[in-house]
């Protein structure tokens, strides 16, 4: 069993919260377009919810990875999917790098303030022209004395209004594609930073979402993360705790949609009967049940190996595949039976709906996992020409 006493009193009281802090005011953020990630992620890092795995002397918790995905479950019980992807993102996305491999003055400077929600994060990879394609990225940073000069631009940031700092990938040198990067903090009250638009975006919209733009930002060299021209590398790795932290986000919410749906259908007659007792109906949502149950135990048993400190890139990317593909079934199933109140924003599954539909694509669209997966399988075509 992966949760022991630890975890169900963590979670306890992560719900508990869920319940004061959060979804009493979810509707009017996602009717605002955006939610006040500085008030709600300092109350969260009072709480310590923000550094579970994070390193003590940092003011983190210490705790191994499985107490993310206790986190990253929990957090599916908030009524839409956009704050806990901000969330994720300053816990599971944005800092596991900075965490792992940033210098002691770094983390000193931004990793502390990211746990105590002093600081709010944002992950700075995609670009208009580099979205799942990361080695295709054009920003770039030059040197100049003791700083880097950088130049680019970044799309569909999140928390991007609001960030404090950004954990940006940039090109350091002219060198090959996989070696030729670094990831950088960036405070993000930089002169040269621009905020070009908040998103307008079909889901997710209380979570504000930017392209920005930078123009000669200028850096201090120490604010790399690690080794420069590993930028790549440990993004990669980056990605294997935010694709295990989205197929566990989604366990929860998958499991309300679900029980939101039973509910409504058996209260709601047609034909003079619940359309609950159609036996396309009960028997259509018993094998969606059993679909998140699989997902829930390879997702189970990816952490348990990841926090043995095994390779799980097959296993996340199977993961993150089939939550992106379970999300939209299940949500566009039941948004079937719920007929022409489903179609009204007035009713939570339109929104799991929209909001669900991201899942196949970030962090990795599901045809990206599937090239990880065909290659670990050995099953892609060879580059090589007769």
């Amino acid at each position: 069993m992966i949760y022991g006493p630890e975890h169900k009193e963590f979670m306890n009281s992560l719900s508990k919260f869920i319940d004061q802090e959060i979804n009493p005011y979810v509707d009017q953020w996602e009717e605002d377009g955006i939610f006040p990630a500085h008030d709600l992620f300092k109350k969260m890092g009072d709480q310590g919810f923000l550094g579970v795995c994070k390193p003590e002397e940092y003011g983190g918790a210490g705790l191994d990875y499985s107490f993310s995905l206790a986190m990253s479950e929990t957090l599916g019980k908030i009524n839409c999917g956009a704050v806990p992807m901000a969330i994720g993102v300053q816990t599971d996305m944005a800092t596991p790098a900075l965490a792992r491999f940033g210098s002691d003055y770094v983390k000193e400077n931004y990793l502390r303030h990211a746990i105590s929600g002093e600081y709010v994060a944002c992950i700075g990879v995609s670009e208009p022209g580099a979205g799942s394609d990361v080695a295709g990225i054009k920003s770039n940073a030059r040197k100049d004395g003791d700083d880097y000069i950088i130049n680019g631009q970044k799309m569909w940031i999140t928390n991007g209004t609001q960030a404090d700092f950004m954990c940006m990938l940039v090109n350091t040198s002219d060198g090959p594609i996989h070696s030729s990067k670094s990831l950088i903090v960036v405070p993000m009250d930089t002169p040269g930073i621009t905020v070009e638009r908040k998103l307008d975006k079909l889901g997710m919209r209380s979570s504000d979402t930017a392209q920005l733009y930078f123009e000669d930002v200028r850096v201090p060299q120490r604010n790399i993360i690690g080794e420069e021209g590993m930028g790549f590398t440990y993004q990669m790795l980056q990605f294997q705790e935010e694709r295990l932290w989205a197929a566990g986000a989604a366990l929860q919410s998958l499991d309300k949609v679900i029980d939101d749906t039973i509910d409504y259908t058996r209260q709601r007659e047609a034909f003079g009967k619940p359309l609950l007792d159609n036996q396309v109906i009960h028997f259509r949502l018993a094998e969606l049940k059993t679909e998140v149950e699989l997902l829930r135990a390879l997702t189970y048993r990816a952490v348990e190996e990841y926090v043995a400190g095994e390779n799980v890139t097959m296993l996340a990317s199977m993961a993150k595949l089939k939550t992106g593909r379970l999300t939209r079934e299940v949500n566009d199933a039941c948004l079937q039976y719920y007929g022409g109140m489903g179609f009204m924003n007035e009713t939570h599954i339109s929104r799991a709906y929209r909001d669900g539909r991201l899942t196949s694509i970030g962090g990795g669209a599901d045809e990206v996992m599937l090239g990880i997966i065909c290659k670990l399988m050995d099953t892609l075509p060879s580059k090589k020409r007769g």
